[in-house]
C-alpha cells in the first residue's frame, strides 16, 4: 500500500488529484536551473531551492538526491503522509516530479524560513520573536501534531520534530514540514518498532534505544522544541560551561530550585508574561518524562497550553535527558542548525537514518502505553 499509493500519485490518480504532477524542465526552469543563488535549504536527502512557476507562484522545490536510495524511499513516504491532508500548521504539498531518475517534492513557499535559522540560529535575524509570537508558533506546532495523531486516519507518526523542521510564514504561522520519516499508525496499533531515526537531543529514550516509536515520541520532541522556543536557546550547545550545555537538564535543575524563569530569553521583550511562559516550561517538562504514560497527548498539551487545563505538577519528575545515553559521544563542535556532516563525526546534533520503511522489521503492535 505504501508505495503503490505514492506511485498513483506521480502518475496522477484521480483520488489524489489535488497533487499536481510536474516536468523536470518545468521546474529546472523555476529555480533558474537550481542555481546555488536559489539554494534555501540542504540536508540528508538533497536541497530545497526557491523556485517561481509559470504563473507567479512562489515555491519550495525539494531536490531528492537521485543517488540515494534514502532519498527515493524518502519521497514514498512523504507522498504519502500528506498528499491529501490540509492543516494550517502543516506545510501544503503542491505536486511532484518522478522523471526519469528525478525525485522532486514542490511545496508553498513560506517567507521566514525555519525556527532553527530565525530564533535558534547563530546569524542575524530582523525577525523579532516577542512572547505573543512564540506563544502562537508554540500553540500552532501544537496544534499541527494533534492533528496528525489524533484527527486524521490513520494517524500519522512525524518522526523528526525539531526546530529546522519548523517553517514561518509571513505571518509567523508554524507550519510542520519533512514527513520523510513519518510513519502511519495503523488502526488499534499503539507502536511500531523500527530503525531509529531522528536528532538526538530531540530523541525519545525509547524510541533511541529500543527503536519503538509512539506518538509519545513526538510529544517528547515537542517539549523538547516548546523549551527551545521558551529560552532562546538549542537544546545542546558544548560551548557554554558544562552545567548549561544541555538545556533539558538545565531546565530540570532551575525547576528543583524554584528559578525556571531565569532560563526566559531575555530578548523576548517587553510583552514577556513570566508566569505563562514558566507555565510553558512545565509543559516541556511533562512532555519529556522518562515514562512515556507520563506525558500528555497532544490534544491536552493543547488545552494545557491555552490554559484550559491544569498543570498537574505531581507528573512532572525527573525527565529523561540526552546526558542518560552514556554511550552516545558529544564532540566540542556545536553544530549550525541545518548544517549536515559526514558519518565519521559526532556532531552535537547527530543524525539517525533509517533505509526501509514499513521493513520487516518494522511490525505495528498492540500493545498498552
Amino acid at each position: 500500500m505504501f508505495g503503490k499509493k505514492a506511485k498513483q500519485a506521480v502518475e496522477g490518480d484521480e483520488d489524489l488529484h489535488s497533487v499536481k504532477v510536474f516536468s523536470y524542465n518545468d521546474l529546472r526552469k523555476a529555480t533558474q536551473g537550481f542555481s546555488d543563488a536559489n539554494k534555501i535549504g540542504e540536508g540528508g536527502f538533497g536541497s530545497v531551492f526557491r523556485g517561481v512557476l509559470k504563473d507567479g507562484t512562489l515555491v519550495a522545490v525539494k531536490v531528492l538526491s537521485a543517488t540515494s536510495r534514502q532519498g527515493v524511499r524518502e519521497f514514498l513516504t512523504e507522498l504519502t503522509a500528506i498528499s491529501d491532508i490540509k492543516h494550517a500548521n502543516l506545510v501544503t504539498l503542491i505536486g511532484c516530479c518522478a522523471e526519469g531518475s528525478h525525485r522532486i517534492l514542490v511545496y508553498n513557499y513560506l517567507e521566514n524560513n525555519s525556527l532553527a535559522q530565525t530564533l535558534l540560529g547563530s546569524r542575524y535575524s530582523n525577525i523579532r520573536f516577542n512572547w505573543r509570537a512564540r506563544v502562537k508558533i508554540a500553540v500552532g506546532i501544537a496544534c499541527g501534531l494533534a492533528f496528525l495523531h489524533e484527527e486524521i486516519r490513520p494517524h500519522i507518526i512525524h518522526r523528526d520534530i525539531k526546530a529546522s523542521n519548523i517553517l514561518l510564514d509571513k505571518d509567523l504561522t508554524p507550519k510542520i514540514s519533512d514527513f520523510g520519516l513519518a510513519r502511519l499508525l495503523p488502526p488499534n496499533a499503539t507502536h511500531v518498532s523500527t530503525r531509529v531515526a531522528g536528532t538526538l537531543g530531540y530523541l525519545a529514550p525509547e524510541y533511541a534505544i529500543r527503536g519503538q516509536v509512539t506518538k509519545k515520541s513526538d510529544i517528547y520532541s515537542y517539549g523538547v522544541l516548546l523549551l527551545e522556543i521558551v529560552s532562546g536557546r538549542c537544546n545542546t550547545n558544548t560551548r557554554l560551561p558544562s552545567e548549561d550545555q544541555f538545556l533539558l537538564e538545565r531546565t530540570w535543575a532551575l525547576y528543583e530550585e524554584g528559578r525556571l524563569e531565569d532560563i526566559i530569553d531575555i530578548d523576548i521583550g517587553d510583552d514577556l508574561d513570566v508566569d505563562e511562559a514558566c507555565r510553558f516550561m512545565k509543559i516541556g517538562l511533562l512532555c519529556t518524562q522518562d515514562a512515556m504514560a507520563r506525558r500528555p497527548s497532544m490534544t491536552n498539551v493543547v488545552r494545557m497550553l491555552s490554559g484550559e487545563k491544569r498543570i498537574n505538577i505531581d507528573n512532572i519528575t525527573r525527565p529523561a535527558m540526552i546526558t542518560d545515553f552514556a554511550d552516545l559521544k558529544i564532540s566540542n563542535k556545536e553544530q549550525r542548525p541545518g548544517e549536515t556532516r559526514s558519518p565519521t563525526t559526532t556532531p552535537t546534533t547527530k543524525s539517525f537514518t533509517t533505509t526501509e520503511p514499513f521493513s520487516s522489521s518494522e511490525t505495528p503492535t498492540q500493545s498498552s502505553m
